[in-house]
């Protein structure tokens, strides 16, 4: 191939030598025809001063030869030596003329040797360039080929690859199937046997109503019971035998009192328990505490870039001193405040894409998490690897919830569904399907509610799964909150306006504005002060703005630490610290300290 290039390349050289030598002679061809024409007028001199001489001579030869003849007189004398001066004159004139014509051609034929060079030059140059021209091109090939090669090998890389991802897809739908099958055979005989079981209890408590049952009357020294003298019949009630082995000592009680339903709903609840990922103690409600007052912070007492990548979710834990952040780096990290700083308490992972949303329980031991990866993870926060994962959407899970009773958890996700989350069996116990994306949920006993971005705040009765009421908005709506009393919702719209829904008139509502405050993205949280006195936001200008309640006055607004737009605010429960989070991986702590 190289010969073959060589052979090409010295071709080509041919060729442009034989072109330069035509190019050569057509120059001289036309140097001719222009140098003829400018001594042409020289030449007919010359030709006329030939002629001249010519007859000179003849007449001089005339003169002299015949003898005969009379001589010339004095004037033809004069008048030949005047024409012959003339002439002479003439010819000095045009050898002038010659030698500066010389001149100018010796001239002519230096620049021409000169570009005769310059053109010899130029062409072992092109020379050059041709064998340059020709390894590129030859490298070029070369490159070509591999190019060629590779692209071929990431084509069926790529096919391979795509093959994979269906066959992943497909052994997760084979895998989740059999699980949503069982969990709904197992929710089928769940439901039997919670209902056999109230049915049960319902019959022992008509049974236990229509008797009396004795209760002490006095708190000290209970009499023995004196022996009977007849042998009580193993038919006999039970109440029976107490009423005579008791005698007057006791009184008579309703079974139906609030103090011994109460009695044996909790054996009853204790009875069904069963295994749980929560600990008996935790099942309880453990109440939250209460901020009397919240403080408005004035200025950033800290800043960091706490993750690798943007922030989309930022929670404060019950106790105030613990804080938890998620970002698309797919961890959730873990701070502790102290001395006014974030000190790096732990990570947690088991994500595979990024966290949308966070949650701690009222204990301030565990966290539930959405994630872009379509589940939602719950952790104890003694363990960085999930304790439960909870699969079945189809698309992103854009938030997720702790109901009242923290054994169930609530997730909206982009597939429009809502979707209820038993935790002790980790199966989805109840699907609400919803017309929209759904961006944010928020939840009580046996409430949902639901923001989407048809601009809609749907309420959901979780117990029928039915939509009880529609709020419209004026635009996408982006994030849910509930004031700590659960008497007002908050809502962010993309609108910029923020909105509060009283939940008792749900017609009432108080619209927040300010200037400058713009939503940044379809995910930037809105949050209550924990004493439901204020409310903040963060702006896509990378401030924080935070609105008086009870006057709808801007209080204040935080600027200039944040470079990019601010996607989530979290507001401790002691009122003393708000931390804001952005895009750039930015995290800002903020306090009136």
């Amino acid at each position: 191939m190289i010969m073959a290039a060589s052979q090409r390349a010295r071709n080509s050289e041919l060729k442009q030598i034989e072109t330069w030598k035509r190019h050569v002679i057509r120059q001289l061809k036309y140097r001719n025809r222009t140098q003829t024409s400018v001594f042409q007028e020289l030449i007919q001199s010359y030709h006329s001063l030939l002629e001249k001489s010519k007859q000179r001579a003849l007449i001089t030869k005339g003169i002299l030869g015949s003898g005969s003849r009379p001589s010339l007189t004095e004037d033809s004398l004069t008048s030949l030596q005047t024409t012959t001066g003339e002439l002479a004159y003439q010819v000095v004139e045009l050898q002038q003329r010659i030698q500066i014509k010389e001149v100018t051609l010796d001239e002519q034929h230096t620049k021409l040797y000169e570009v005769q060079n310059h053109l010899r030059d130029l062409a072992s140059e092109h020379s050059v360039l041709q064998k340059s021209v020709a390894e590129v091109q030859t490298r070029n090939r070369l490159l070509k080929q591999e190019y060629d090669s590779l692209l071929e090998q990431h084509q069926n890389t790529e096919r391979t690859y795509r093959q994979e991802k269906l066959r992943s897809s497909e052994i997760l739908e084979n895998m989740i199937l059999p699980k949503q099958q069982a969990a709904v055979r197992m929710n089928h005989r769940n439901e039997k046997r919670v209902r056999a079981r109230e049915a049960s209890l319902h019959k022992e408590l008509q049974m236990a109503a229509s008797k009396n049952v004795n209760i002490i009357e006095e708190s000290v020294n209970m009499s023995p019971p004196r022996p009977s003298s007849r042998p009580s019949s193993p038919k006999s009630d039970p109440s029976e035998r107490l009423e005579r082995s008791h005698g007057p000592l006791f009184r008579s009680a309703s079974a139906t009192s609030p103090r011994i339903i109460s009695s044996i709903r909790g054996l009853f609840e204790r009875k069904i328990r069963g295994k749980s990922v929560c600990r008996s103690e935790e099942d309880l409600y453990i109440p939250l505490g209460v901020c009397l007052v919240a403080r408005v912070p004035t200025k950033a007492i800290f800043t960091m870039d706490a993750h690798e990548l943007g922030i989309n979710a930022v929670r404060f834990s019950t106790n105030s001193n613990l804080l938890a952040t998620g970002g698309t780096d797919r961890v959730i990290k873990l701070w502790g405040i102290e001395a006014g700083t974030l000190q790096n308490r732990g990570t947690l992972d088991g994500s595979n894409e990024g966290i949308t949303s966070i949650e701690f329980d009222p204990t301030g031991t565990r966290i539930l998490a959405a994630s872009y990866d379509k589940s939602a993870l719950f952790w104890r926060l003694e363990d960085s690897v999930p304790k439960v994962t909870l699969t079945g959407h189809s698309r992103k899970v854009t938030a997720a919830r702790f109901k009242y009773s923290q054994r169930q958890v609530v997730t909206g996700s982009a597939d429009r569904t809502v979707k209820i989350w038993d935790l002790q069996r980790a199966a989805c116990i109840q699907t609400i399907e919803v017309l929209s994306f759904c961006s944010d949920v928020v939840c009580s006993e046996y409430l949902i509610i639901s923001s989407h971005y048809d601009r809609k705040i749907r309420f959901w009765d979780s117990r029928a799964g039915t939509c009880t009421q529609e709020v419209p908005l004026q635009g996408r709506v982006t994030s849910l909150d509930l004031c700590p009393n659960h008497r007002q919702l908050l809502s962010c719209s993309r609108d910029d306006i923020l909105q509060l829904v009283d939940l008792r008139k749900s017609n009432d509502r108080v619209a927040f504005r300010a200037e400058g405050f713009k939503c940044g993205s379809d995910s930037t949280k809105a949050i209550f002060s924990p004493d439901g006195s204020f409310l903040a936001a963060g702006s896509a200008d990378g401030a924080v703005y935070i609105w008086n309640v009870n006057t709808g006055n801007l209080e204040k607004r935080l600027p200039d630490m944040h470079r990019a737009s601010i996607s989530a605010v979290a507001w401790s429960l002691s009122g003393e610290y708000v931390v804001s989070v952005d895009k750039s991986r930015r995290a800002v702590l903020w306090s009136d300290i």
